[in-house]
């Protein structure tokens, strides 16, 4: 058994489409982390383990922002990968024109849609909005591009004039219409409100782009989905502008397990593809972060290693192996004499009984001696021990 989940979850009826995607845009809007700014070789080498998992569609960057820039997403686009190949542009023809320089795939080109945007960013009307809208479309359509119309802050946007816009993408030919819950501030209920009054009037695909500044933007993806929704935007890690966007890791593996909805990536290579995007921008792993953190199959608490050693599933929802990780028991001031034992046998140490009372009293001392017990301080805990005898 890999896993071992709540019951209950079974107990509520729940559809997703059949063919809904996730794409990321670890590239573009992870780039968009304050301090982050990946070279040519770390985009390359990100893409491609975006790749090797499987991932949809790769939004390799923002080609109007500068000459390196165009040349990491043409690269990308030269790899031959097997996922789409997207850019980001505004509603702009030059902007268009930077991404077709770049042979991609497709592209997403985006303009503020709330009050907020246009009165206080864009300077525009509504309807200046909605030509910008349907200029952009039109003139990527024409040149052959696969076209995603993203309403910036969607979420804080009129849904009458929200419908408009996304009616006139449709109208031009777009291939989807994205919602940007920009600021992360709407609830999984507002989301779902907002999907279903969406699919009521629209014949295009809609996919969701959520922010995590509440904490929202897993479940909020996930309950978009369940409203209706074809597409999700991830990043690896969750990185992304201030608190970061729906995290990669996360989706998939609630997906996985939770809903039972297996969208065929290849989890193995989560963790790695989490360390490389780490250590490309310069971002720390939480140890408590959610799949790939170094705590997430650690286990220190006597009675839960004595359950652990046992059967993992009891303190495990799934078994590591799923994602790339390993299980660690760690000794410290809450270890027992199995977790104690265990880590013998593990380093091919044989003890007597008493004595092995003993290397657990001298494990919990040295810990609360602010001593972290690494296999160094454990076997000289055990010679310590045996000399004493």
């Amino acid at each position: 058994m890999q896993y071992y989940i709540s019951h209950y979850n079974k107990e509520c009826e729940i559809t997703f489409p059949e063919d809904f995607i996730i794409y990321d845009t670890t590239l573009r809007d992870g780039e968009q982390t304050p301090g982050v700014c990946f070279s040519l070789n770390e985009k390359l080498e990100i893409a491609r383990k975006l790749d090797q998992f499987k991932i949809n569609q790769i939004e390799a960057g923002f080609p109007i922002v500068s000459e390196r820039e165009r040349e990491s997403v043409s690269s990308i686009a030269k790899e031959g990968l097997n996922a789409d190949i997207l850019a980001l542009t505004r509603t702009k023809p030059e902007d268009i024109d930077a991404a077709l320089d770049c042979d991609v795939d497709g592209i997403i080109t985006f303009i503020g849609t709330s009050d907020i945007h246009l009165d206080h960013k864009m300077h525009i009307t509504r309807q200046d909005a909605i030509n910008l809208c349907e200029t952009a479309v039109d003139y990527a359509k024409d040149h052959g591009l696969y076209v995603a119309f993203s309403a910036e802050d969607a979420t804080r946007t009129d849904i009458e004039f929200l419908k408009r816009i996304y009616s006139k993408a449709q109208e031009c030919g777009a291939d989807r219409v994205h919602i940007a819950d920009t600021t992360g501030a709407i609830t999984p209920q507002g989301i779902d409100y907002l999907v279903r009054e969406l699919v009521k009037d629209l014949n295009i695909n809609i996919a969701l782009h959520c922010h995590n500044d509440f904490g929202l933007a897993v479940i909020n993806s996930i309950t978009g989905v369940l409203a209706g929704a074809k597409g999700i935007s991830t990043t690896v890690n969750g990185i992304g502008e201030r608190a970061g966007n729906a995290s990669l890791e996360e989706l998939i593996m609630a997906l996985k397990i939770l809903y039972g909805k297996d969208l065929g990536f290849k989890t193995k290579y989560i963790t790695e593809l989490s360390n490389i995007v780490s250590k490309a921008s310069g971002l720390p792993i939480p140890y408590n972060k959610p799949v790939v953190g170094n705590n997430v199959f650690r286990h220190e608490s006597g009675i839960h290693v004595d359950a652990v050693i046992e059967e993992p599933l009891c303190y495990e929802p799934y078994v590591p192996e799923l994602v790339g990780q390993k299980r660690q028991l760690v000794l410290g001031k809450h270890s027992g004499c199995r977790a104690v034992r265990a880590k013998l046998n593990e380093c091919e140490l044989d003890v007597s009984d008493e004595q092995l009372i003993e290397i657990v009293r001298q494990v919990k001392k040295s810990r609360e001696e602010g001593k972290y017990i690494n296999d160094q301080v454990f076997r000289d805990i055990v010679k310590k021990t045996s000399k004493k005898e």
